[in-house]
């Protein structure tokens, strides 16, 4: 499997122990920086470039995740939840680590530099990696879901136990 890596600088750290440690579980990492320590950089560069990479290998069939790092990791998610067709994931524990895997089928994984230790912060990529989409009917619907909005710009359907329970502008 091929693994996108970007971050910012407090996320540079995580990064190059990531690549160390990734390559020896046998990934193919491919690094989208930074390369230099840069206390004004901006992360949308590297994690928006992350985040492409993973859509042009899925497009070509290789299996392909991206991680993303930054002081908090909301930002870094942020950006490569704007790559169309990414779904981020922000990891803060073991669980939703392997949650955003197994519910949401998110293809990139974002932590926070500044939030966890080394240790724990690799342990979450780690079990986010390892972590099969469930298949599960009711999350692939919810993915549909998703998807169809950003395609179409069409929210879903309320369900019929919701009707009459929001505003006008929400009913479909």
């Amino acid at each position: 499997m091929r693994v996108h890596l970007g971050c910012d600088h407090a996320g540079l750290d995580l990064k190059a122990h990531l690549t160390t440690r990734l390559t020896e579980l046998g990934y193919d990492v491919v690094d989208h920086g930074p390369f230099v320590y840069d206390a004004l950089d901006d992360y949308p560069v590297f994690c928006i470039r992350a985040a492409e990479g993973v859509v042009r290998d899925r497009a070509a069939g290789l299996d392909s995740l991206g991680v993303v790092i930054g002081g908090s990791g909301n930002g870094e998610q942020i950006a490569a939840n704007k790559v169309k067709g990414i779904r981020a994931a922000l990891a803060w524990s073991d669980e939703t680590a392997k949650l955003g895997r197994e519910h949401n089928n998110a293809q990139v994984v974002a932590v926070g530099g500044r939030m966890h230790s080394l240790e724990d912060m690799t342990r979450f990529v780690e079990i986010f990696l390892a972590e099969p989409f469930s298949e599960e009917e009711r999350h692939v619907r919810r993915i549909g879901q998703l998807d169809r909005y950003e395609s179409t710009g069409k929210r879903p359907t309320l369900p019929a136990s919701a009707a009459g329970l929001g505003p006008a502008e929400d009913q479909d």
